[in-house]
């Protein structure tokens, strides 16, 4: 069967970018990364000479290119709103990494430059796509777990932490790393809605960074409105691995999802078992990063695909602001507090 090719623009060299760059020109069916967007034009340039593509220095070089569809958006989370807009602007499609925009005002800004050029717009929301969480999510949906009552998800950085505190932007814990947490969390509960949010969070990791507003560890306990209650915890170090987990308890029974095993494999020897763990996001979560890309390029085909979307992006991001405001006046905040 004949694949229509869909061109892309990476914005955004980095980590992730790379990796997001690489499984989408070797791993997608279809995809063709035609350019590199990167301000720190060594970077691009590198990125592009492995794919074949072209290395500008600006997003408004790359779409001005008429045989271009869609941008993937991998900057700093800060810049994901005018990037977001500029794309829009020239008629591209949309894949944002989370969070969707770190403020709801430019949340809305963005969604709505969107929504005026009638481009897609998806949100790196990858959990959706690991074979675990979707089974989770079916288990529920199909009503096997029955009336949810309460639910839990985990995210734990692989250690030992080793990042400058300085170089981490305020309340990346929340907007960042929780993001993925809350999201799960609604898409594992759908229907219902968080009306309020409890958060406590220090620097358990780095207690010397603490004074400069630092945060490596954080709990949050969600409740909806139908009464169900939810845990979201993160700290940026875990000794044994990439921790990534999600539970949700109902009625009928429970489903669990996340193991951080590279493999089935389990050692036995003189001193017990023991099994290898995932020391990064890109193995842990590979096919299912792969998942997410495969279904923004179909959808931009315009297969009828379900992603998460600018809804999914703005009702985590509610959640993440009012986790914030907990921490600062150290309260629970209803989510009625935080702008639609």
């Amino acid at each position: 069967m004949t694949v229509t090719n869909v061109n892309l623009a990476l914005v955004g060299a980095g980590r992730i970018g790379n990796h997001h760059a690489r499984a989408l020109a070797r791993e997608v069916p279809g995809a063709v990364v035609t350019t590199v967007v990167d301000p720190r034009t060594e970077a691009a340039a590198a990125l592009a000479a492995e794919l074949g593509a072209q290395p500008v220095s600006t997003i408004d070089e790359a779409v001005a290119d008429p045989d271009l569809d869609a941008v993937l958006i991998t900057t700093p989370a800060a810049l994901h709103a005018p990037a977001i807009i500029t794309a829009a602007k020239a008629a591209k499609h949309v894949f944002t990494e989370k969070p969707i925009t770190t403020t709801i005002e430019d949340a809305h800004a963005a969604i709505d430059a969107c929504t005026r050029a009638g481009v897609r717009l998806q949100v790196g929301f990858n959990r959706r796509f690991a074979p675990g969480f979707a089974a989770a999510h079916a288990a529920v949906s199909d009503g096997r777990v029955g009336e949810v009552r309460q639910m839990r998800s985990v995210t734990r950085d692989p250690g030992p932490f080793s990042v400058d505190p300085a170089k981490i932007a305020p309340w990346t814990m929340f907007l960042e790393t929780l993001i993925h947490d809350f999201d799960t969390l609604l898409w594992l509960n759908p229907g219902a809605e968080v009306v309020s949010v409890t958060a406590h969070a220090d620097a358990l990791v780095r207690p010397d960074a603490k004074p400069d507003g630092f945060i490596d560890t954080a709990t949050v306990t969600l409740v909806f409105d139908t009464g169900a209650m939810a845990t979201a915890e993160a700290c940026f170090e875990a000794l044994y691995g990439y921790d990534v987990r999600g539970e949700v308890f109902g009625a009928k029974g429970m489903a669990t999802a996340g193991c951080g095993r590279t493999s089935d494999m389990t050692y036995y020897g003189a001193d017990g078992a023991s099994w290898d763990t995932s020391r990064k996001d890109t193995d842990l979560l590979h096919t299912a990063y792969v998942g997410e890309l495969d279904a923004f390029v179909r959808s931009v085909r315009g297969e009828n695909v379900d992603v998460p979307g600018a809804e999914a992006g703005l009702r985590a991001l509610r959640v993440a602001r009012a986790a914030i405001l907990s921490v600062r006046e150290n309260r629970t905040v209803s989510l009625k507090e935080i702008a639609e």
